[in-house]
């Protein structure tokens, strides 16, 4: 192996970690050795991405959290979704770049850090522990809910405890038992989403009545047309359909442990288009076909209303199955990907030097834990309030959401920008229409924030609690930024 001069390079920062080796071969053009990526192992297949592409599309965002966008705002869910759907496909596309210059499983974290500065990265790096930590709790109630319905004395805090304690010991494991409870975590979820929309296109072909209603678009028009509560209801939904497409940036996460990520992640990214129009989109449409939109309600999964209506025997509870399968796949992947991005922090000195930690498997198990013990929060949510765990969690969820992908767009600019200066080439994968598309972007992620206002007490609690999240990430930068530029004199790779 040629000796090289090996360093952990943070380009456009002064924080440069060398460590003086003789060397022969130049580094490549945005390639860098980071002591942030070593330790981890090259154990996920191109199968296993492809799928972990597929489970951060679909979760319970779309399970559980569209029976109430749908009794709010109607058929207009269906365009809202698409709409948002753009923005999110941009900002992967702008992670997948970001992945084709460097993987890395800091991830954009990684990349802040290197194109913004130290401050950029710690920020960038507590908005996504801030959004999975918030969405884990979501899910673990999601998962007390749906258990529920097989055994309805059970209090909700036990079964997300035990929940919690199983995907805790798989992300403990290996890399690659991760990959693979995820591929079939999200096997089920497409199979169960393909199964519905055969069903549903069956029964509209025959135009059969569901519950006493005759289905096909007449359905949608007699009941109001697409936005049968108005404009501002479907405005109001933004936040939630943001949060459903929260985890699609783990790909990113991924890449650093993926063999061959140049050749695997762009093929995961383009995919992600024709999932949201036909599993998103597509299933909407075929929902407000089916059974009047006013029929959906919070708290039940619009599938299985629709299931219940038609009168399939046992078809409820194998779509409760289902949805409790969407959000095991969430809690796993939170903590798959937060574990990654502390690891990252921490390296550089913004997080606790426990997170630092890898096992011998490869595992940051540090992160893994300090993770877990947030989502512990959600049993006690659970314990004490578990009928308003989950729509708490999911606001502040989406104030993370907004963060985290602002950074992926802004750190996407800054290298797009250091390419036209001639710094280095792009990638010949590319976000379209940069950097257009970023500031559309931004510009959107900013509005969906803003109507968190109009979005009822919760949402003017997120408001309100907007001042206390920045105090306590400029105190935390503060506490930390010592230890951050003696890091950055004095670390060895």
């Amino acid at each position: 192996m040629p000796e090289r001069r090996c360093a952990r390079v943070i380009r456009g920062t002064p924080l440069l970690f060398m460590t003086q080796v003789t060397t022969q071969a130049p580094l490549p053009p945005g390639d860098s050795i980071t002591l942030e990526d070593s330790g981890y192992h090259k154990g996920l297949k191109n199968r296993q991405v492809q799928m972990i592409a597929i489970g951060g599309a679909i979760g319970t965002g779309l399970f559980l959290g569209a029976g109430s966008r749908l009794h709010s705002a109607g058929p207009a869910l269906a365009i809202v979704y698409a709409v948002a759907g753009v923005f999110a496909l941009f900002v992967v596309r702008a992670m997948g770049e970001l992945v084709m210059y460097r993987p890395s499983s800091g991830s954009f974290v990684s990349y802040s850090r290197e194109f913004l500065g130290e401050r950029s990265a710690f920020f960038a790096g507590w908005m996504y522990f801030l959004n999975w930590a918030t969405a884990g709790i979501a899910d673990v109630t999601a998962v007390a809910k749906y258990t529920q319905f097989f055994w309805p004395n059970l209090q909700q805090w036990i079964p997300a405890l035990i929940a919690l304690a199983f995907i805790l010991v798989v992300n403990l494991v290996s890399v690659k038992i991760f990959g693979e409870l995820e591929f079939w975590f999200s096997a089920i979820k497409v199979v169960a989403l393909v199964g519905f929309m055969i069903t549903a296109i069956v029964v509209l072909v025959s135009r059969q009545h569901v519950d006493g209603n005759v289905t096909g678009p007449s359905l949608v028009f007699d009941h109001g047309g697409l936005f049968p509560a108005g404009i501002l209801p479907a405005l109001l939904i933004l936040q939630g359909v943001v949060f459903a497409y929260a985890g699609l940036e783990v790909i990113g996460v991924a890449s650093g442990e993926t063999g061959d990520a140049r050749k695997v992640i762009p093929r995961a990214v383009r995919s992600i288009a024709w999932r949201i129009g036909i599993f998103y989109v597509g299933s909407v449409l075929l929902l407000v076909m089916l059974v009047p939109w006013t029929d959906y309600k919070a708290g039940e999964s619009p599938f299985v209303t629709f299931l219940s209506k038609l009168g399939v025997p046992g078809a409820g509870g194998v779509m409760d199955i289902i949805v409790l399968t969407a959000a095991l796949s969430s809690v796993n992947s939170g903590l798959y990907g937060t574990g990654r991005i502390l690891r990252s922090l921490a390296i550089a000195g913004s997080a606790p030097k426990f997170t630092a930690r890898m096992s011998k498997s490869g595992v940051p198990y540090g992160g893994v834990l300090l993770t877990a013990a947030v989502y512990a929060l959600g049993v006690v949510l659970n314990l004490f309030v578990p009928g308003e765990a989950f729509e708490v969690a999911l606001e502040f969820s989406a104030v993370g959401i907004v963060g985290m992908w602002s950074m992926i767009i802004i750190s996407h600019l800054a290298m797009v920008r250091k390419a036209k200066r001639g710094e280095f080439e792009r990638p010949a994968f590319r976000l379209p229409g940069a950097p257009y598309t970023n500031y559309a972007t931004l510009g959107f992620l900013v509005f969906v924030l803003a109507m968190s206002w109009f979005a009822g007490d919760t949402g003017k609690i997120l408001i309100y609690g907007l001042p206390a999240i920045a105090v306590l990430l400029v105190a935390g930068w503060f506490a930390v930024r010592r230890r951050v530029r003696a890091l950055a004199e004095n670390s060895p790779l």
